[in-house]
């Protein structure tokens, strides 16, 4: 693995960096979350058409940049800097991805140069609020995650033609998904709903087309957003009834491959996540840094007492292991053939468990920092006028949203083997019941 960067990867970050320092601070962010889309749009179609932002990871041929996951990562890791309100997560790293790996030819064709130029958005919608399951980050996602074909999620059912014919391929969705990143806006849906009833049920996704209808979206389909604690990552509940809807991929594919495409998704998006979470962190500490400096105590700065000083240090230690590991994590998403971009010339499989072991470390370092950052800013770090609390919040949420962080490292321990079932302490108790009971043994 070659740690270095290469002169592109940095003119990225460079480039991104300065326009959103001179597009984005507190107030405009503040400003932005308070409009309909919750994000600046002028400034994500700015994105879009000077740096190809969200089609940073997709083949030229389809419109994309044709870079990787790294490049995708170093560009959420600047997003995250400034706490930036915008599609790009649910775009660029959760629908787009899928409809890549899944999608027919003429669906690629259609709907991904739409989203690289940024004329498009588009999410992942999963019943129950079950995103962080349905991307194998927290257990398996081969379960009835997707409702099972019992009562509950979402139903997906194939109507007859015209005249009383057969089937042709006509979809209609029946059901609730909450926790949507961007679904009140998005153009465009990719929906996990289960066929074939109870008997025969198997998890599909579906396209729907929430512009089609006019400003309402086609019939059926209500989207409501939600309130959220982090107003900067704006989600939605969707209520689907009888709502048309295309199959994603052909007719009759292989419904075996969906997990696989959602797992394989779930590690490039945590990869991206815990490089958000990381710039986050980042923004925080220098915030925090600045301030102690600044502010005084008994005639001295407050930064010059070494008990602030030891407690910024374990931060920065904290905040350097946790931008390798995503770093790391985004590399090992774009090996093997299936990476996609720049990083398809590196060879063998993605390492089991990376991105989820790098999300984790992230999210736990970004609430250290965050806290500390609370705290260190005295009274005025409680006040909403304050930017402490954008970061507070994203802390918070980001772990609601695809945590707990122990349940993270819990399946990437699974994944890796590191505690076979069956056999020795712990067994049938999962990973983390099996790793407590071997320290005690060993104590």
């Amino acid at each position: 693995m070659d740690a270095a960067f290469t002169e592109e990867q940095h003119e990225i970050r460079r480039t991104l960096r300065e326009l959103l320092h001179k597009r984005c601070g507190p107030d405009e962010v503040k400003a932005a979350v308070r409009t309909p889309p919750g994000y600046d749009e002028q400034l994500w179609h700015q994105l879009a058409a000077r740096l190809g932002l969200p089609g940073l990871a997709l083949p030229t041929a389809y419109g994309g940049v044709g870079c990787g996951p790294t490049e995708l990562a170093l560009a959420c890791e600047e997003t995250g800097r400034v706490v930036l309100p915008s599609p790009l997560i649910a775009t660029a790293a959760l629908a787009a991805p899928l409809i890549l790996a899944l999608g027919s030819e003429r669906q690629r064709s259609t709907l991904l140069p739409a989203l690289a130029a940024g004329e498009m958005t588009a999410t992942l919608a999963v019943p129950g609020g079950r995103l962080a399951t349905a991307l194998a980050l927290t257990g398996p996602n081969d379960g009835d995650w997707a409702g099972g074909g019992r009562a509950g999620g979402i139903q997906a059912r194939q109507v007859p033609a015209d005249g009383g014919g057969p089937a042709t391929g006509r979809w209609r969705l029946y059901g609730e998904a909450g926790q949507v990143l961007n679904g009140h806006t998005a153009q465009l849906l990719v929906v996990a709903a289960h066929t074939g009833g109870f008997a025969r049920s198997r998890t599909r996704l579906f396209l729907v087309r929430a512009d089609a209808g006019g400003p309402a979206g086609p019939a059926g389909l209500l989207r409501i957003r939600q309130t959220a604690m982090d107003e900067t990552r704006p989600q939605a509940r969707l209520e689907l009834r009888e709502v048309p809807a295309e199959l994603l991929g052909e007719e009759g594919g292989d419904a075996a491959a969906v997990p696989g495409a959602l797992a394989a998704t779930g590690a490039r998006a945590a990869a991206a996540l815990a490089a958000e979470a990381v710039g986050v962190a980042d923004a925080a500490l220098a915030r925090t840094v600045g301030y102690v400096r600044e502010r005084e105590q008994f005639g001295r700065p407050i930064g010059s007492f070494q008990a602030v000083q030891h407690r910024l240090a374990d931060l920065y230690v904290a905040l350097q292991a946790a931008r390798s590991a995503a770093y790391y994590a985004a590399w090992s998403a774009g090996r093997g053939p299936s990476g996609g971009g720049a990083d398809d010339a590196a060879h063998g499989a993605p390492e089991p468990g990376a991105g989820g072991l790098a999300l984790a470390q992230a999210l736990e370092t970004l609430r250290a920092v965050a806290a500390e950052a609370v705290q260190l800013h005295g009274g005025i770090g409680f006040t909403w006028e304050h930017a402490a609390h954008l970061y507070f919040k994203r802390a918070a949420c980001d772990e609601l949203l695809l945590g707990p962080v122990h349940r993270l490292r819990a399946r990437a321990a699974a994944e890796a083997g590191l505690f076979p079932q069956g056999t020795g302490a712990g067994a049938g108790d999962g990973p983390v019941v099996a790793l407590r009971t071997r320290e005690g043994a060993g104590a």
